[in-house]
């Protein structure tokens, strides 16, 4: 019975993406929905950006272990950064009518901008996706019986089939009816769980002393690392493709802010419901804490031990997610490689043929990332080194460009390639301090130094272009 829901629910999906994929006939329409969804929907797909494997897997398994430090990273960082997109980021961009995030880096910089720019944000986004289908390899894995490498393929199959024919519109529409699967799913098992651990109040009490401390010890090591803990998703997912889509595609820039809000909000109290599960989890059973894989506790918690309506519930949540997370992470670097790297060296392409592109895009990118979610099976790894990447290459030239003048296009240039370089050096070397650390204060550094020994007139030729920043 349960296996015969999740087959229905997966043609479900397909089915909203067919029917979605009749309002798309522009490349403006597949990437940012034509920029027409009101505040609901729009809310709806930026909660659904990160809402995935590590929130509801992940970040439960390693709030269990270690309390509210442990999950500083997510929900808490991914629901800072939704909001400080929302406070500083969603307007101005809404406002230059742009598709990609690269787009901004060749009209307030260069075209060579742009280039380097998308060269060294898709490679981000495979770990993020090879995440979520991880995930999906484990409960399929777990439901069926099925091997984790066939539940990874069947999971890009899926999210392939819906993305290429549908894009943004399909992703917007699925993702409000998985958002409604997601909090109604997760509250039911929070209140069945919670009543038979005890009720609330038991549950918290049977934590040991400090397991809710909010703030990291007063040494230097403990707060560097509770600092990177906040700005791995909380900065370096602000300068990401699949967030941006989502902004972008609402229909006013007003709209774009207040959705950025409300999902910011979500997240962090949605958030919370998957850290209280783990926890009744390990009241309840703790011979799976104690011998299975932390990151599947809940799955094999809720399939072992639950009704068919709750693993009904549960299950329906957690493809809900993941396949909210995935379809986004695919489209956005689908998206830069169609409209940064190939459109820029092929003009004579018109609409039509640069939206095909775009979808045989999306096919390579599920690819590659169902071929690395093969080889690496760590959930928070992945989505870790993701953000890493994005944060000490573009967070710095993308925050500089919108709000200092004289940030330089050569600036732009040595904040992403040597931020980028320090962090896979002090990766590779091991430090005691966060590689993502030294890489963000290089890319900062880089980008002050280069603005000031080579310093350009992008700044007059971007107001010159229209795109006046003072008014935004």
């Amino acid at each position: 019975m349960l296996l015969t829901f999740i087959v229905l629910y997966l043609c479900i999906t397909l089915l909203i993406g067919w029917w979605a994929s009749r309002r798309v006939h522009t490349t403006k329409d597949f990437v940012i929905a034509g920029r027409n969804l009101p505040m609901i929907l729009a809310a709806s797909a930026l909660f659904a950006t990160w809402f995935g494997s590590e929130t509801i897997m992940g970040a439960s398994s390693e709030f269990v272990e270690n309390g509210f430090l442990g999950v500083i990273e997510d929900p808490f960082g991914a629901a800072l950064c939704l909001i400080l997109v929302g406070a500083f980021f969603a307007r101005p961009l809404y406002k230059m009518n742009i598709l990609t995030f690269n787009d901004f880096f060749r009209l307030r910089f260069s075209r060579k901008a742009e280039f380097i720019s998308a060269i060294f944000m898709i490679p981000s986004y495979f770990g993020w996706i090879a995440a979520q289908m991880v995930a999906m390899g484990v409960i399929l894995s777990s439901i069926t019986g099925i091997s984790e490498l066939q539940g990874i393929a069947l999971c890009a199959l899926v999210v392939v089939i819906y993305t290429y024919i549908g894009g943004m519109w399909a992703i917007s529409i699925t993702d409000f009816v998985q958002t409604i699967m997601i909090i109604v799913g997760l509250l039911i098992l929070a209140i069945q769980l919670g009543q038979k651990a005890g009720g609330f109040q038991a549950v918290l009490a049977s934590t040991p002393e400090g397991f809710f401390r909010f703030f990291p010890d007063r040494d230097f090591h403990s707060i560097i690392h509770y600092i990177a803990a906040w700005i791995t998703i909380g900065l370096g997912s602000i300068p990401q493709q699949d967030v941006f889509q989502r902004v972008m595609a609402a229909k006013s820039a007003k709209t774009a802010v207040q959705a950025s809000y409300v999902s910011g909000l979500m997240y962090l109290s949605i958030g919370m419901i998957p850290l209280f599960i783990g926890l009744c989890g390990r009241i309840l059973y703790p011979e799976l804490s104690e011998n299975g894989d932390g990151q599947n506790i809940i799955p094999q918690m809720v399939l072992s031990h639950s009704s068919l309506l709750m693993q009904i519930m549960f299950f329906g949540a957690l493809l809900s997610a993941i396949l909210s997370t995935t379809s986004g992470a695919v489209l956005a670097p689908a998206t830069v490689i169609g409209e940064n790297l190939i459109r820029p060296y092929f003009p004579k392409l018109d609409d039509k043929q640069l939206l095909r592109i775009m979808r045989l895009s999306v096919v390579g990118v599920a690819l590659l990332s169902a071929i690395m979610a093969g080889y690496t099976r760590n959930i928070y790894e992945l989505v870790g080194q993701s953000s890493a990447l994005s944060l000490v290459a573009l967070f710095v030239p993308l925050t500089a460009g919108l709000y200092w003048k004289k940030a330089s296009d050569l600036g732009t240039l040595m904040a992403i390639v040597v931020g980028t370089v320090v962090w896979l050096f002090c990766e590779i070397q091991a430090t005691a301090i966060p590689s993502l650390i030294y890489g963000g204060v290089a890319s900062l550094v880089a980008m002050l130094l280069g603005s000031w020994l080579w310093p350009d007139k992008s700044y007059e030729r971007f107001v010159n272009n229209q795109v006046n920043l003072s008014d935004l």
